[in-house]
């Protein structure tokens, strides 16, 4: 069984993490942002530090300290994340107000610095007014704020999930790499199976589509499981699908969610836009269960052929034509034959969460030395 990592901090730090406020982070959780906040505050107080989370209403009080209301998306777009519809941004932006008033104010408590993980640009753009060093996480391509917001006076250091993350973000900054890492003591290996998995957000921009055609080229049945944030794409690319070879399994928990993709042959990850990281290949893989993903940004950093095998993006996001399915089959009945303990083995050692929690320690110790916080 691959080891554990419970490294503590030779130094404990006080960090405030401010979270996005579109969705509580609570199971199950609406994406791998969320599920990344969860994770990333879980670590650091395994590794010792004192941490205050600052995130929306009906979050799981156990890892969120502070709310400050819940941001609703009206529109019921599927990228509810940066959605800009009017009541919308106004509410987010008297969250954020509020939330770095009492910052500025010390209303919170005192803190060694403040860690954004939030994609909203409001901490950003005022960090140079905090009485703590900021350190902003990049989950995303460039957002629309960022050539505002961002110049040669600002405040932040930022940190990119992945290469092609952090090159996005190139013409305004350049961030180090922190890569997101999955916590080893909830993602245990699985028995593997006998069908494949997709999970993930059901938008279009993450692909499920495309999985469905691939699991049936490759004589698989089919899982999917994730939120429905798109209903018209649901209703006309995916429900059509469903049947005895294609199941739905809804929005599941998180140990609902290990059961199954460990009890899986092969985690196809199929997304038509290019993913910052692709956290739902690195989970598959921490369970043991190799993964095909169509090589899109983060994707290309995160999967090798120990863990699976990388399939060329389709010419159009509609679908793959018949050689493309052809190389996409191939690629599965690659994948499966890899060893399960080799791929979580591989994983483990490059995205375990304590590995994870390591680079950003490193990048907390570089900002606090450097601009002389103390």
């Amino acid at each position: 069984m691959t080891a554990v990592d419970t490294t503590r901090a030779a130094t404990p730090l006080k960090i405030m993490v401010i979270a996005g406020m579109r969705f509580p982070i609570a199971e199950p959780f609406a994406g791998g942002l969320e599920s990344h906040t969860a994770s990333l505050v879980t670590g650091l107080r395994r590794a010792g530090h004192l941490v205050e989370v600052a995130g929306a209403d009906d979050s799981d009080p156990a890892l969120v300290t502070r709310t400050y209301g819940r941001v609703r998306d009206e529109a019921g777009s599927g990228r509810a994340d940066t959605s800009e519809s009017p009541a919308t941004a106004a509410a987010e932006r008297a969250a954020f107000d509020a939330l770095l008033t009492d910052l500025r104010e010390g209303l919170l408590g005192s803190f060694d610095l403040v860690h954004n993980n939030s994609l909203y640009p409001l901490p950003v753009e005022q960090a140079g007014l905090l009485p703590y060093p900021v350190v902003t996480t990049l989950h995303t391509p460039a957002l629309p704020w960022a050539e505002r917001v961002l110049g040669p006076g600002t405040s932040c250091t930022f940190v990119a999930v992945s290469r092609s993350t952090a090159e996005a973000w190139h013409p305004w900054i350049a961030p180090a790499v922190v890569p997101n890492g999955v916590d080893l003591r909830h993602w245990t290996p699985g028995p593997g199976g006998t069908d494949a998995v997709w999970t993930g957000r059901l938008v279009p921009e993450k692909g499920a589509h495309l999985a469905v055609a691939i699991a049936r080229a490759a004589g698989l049945r089919l899982t999917l499981a994730g939120p429905v944030m798109d209903r018209e794409y649901f209703a006309h690319r995916i429900a059509p699908q469903l049947g005895e070879t294609v199941r739905y399994a809804g929005h599941l928990h998180h140990d609902q969610l290990v059961r199954l993709v460990g009890s899986s042959t092969v985690a196809l990850v199929t997304p038509t836009w290019d993913e910052p990281f692709g956290l739902v290949a690195v989970e598959a893989g921490a369970t043991g269960t190799p993964v095909v993903a169509v090589a899109r940004g983060g994707l290309t950093d995160i999967v090798s052929r120990r863990t699976g095998m990388l399939i060329p993006a389709p010419r159009s996001d509609e679908g793959l034509d018949r050689h493309e399915l052809a190389g996409a089959v191939r690629a599965v009945h690659a994948a499966v034959r890899l060893d399960r303990t080799a791929v979580r083995e591989h994983t483990a050692r490059r995205h375990g969460l304590m590995a994870m929690i390591r680079g950003y320690e490193d990048v907390y110790r570089e900002v606090l030395r450097d601009r002389d916080w103390s």
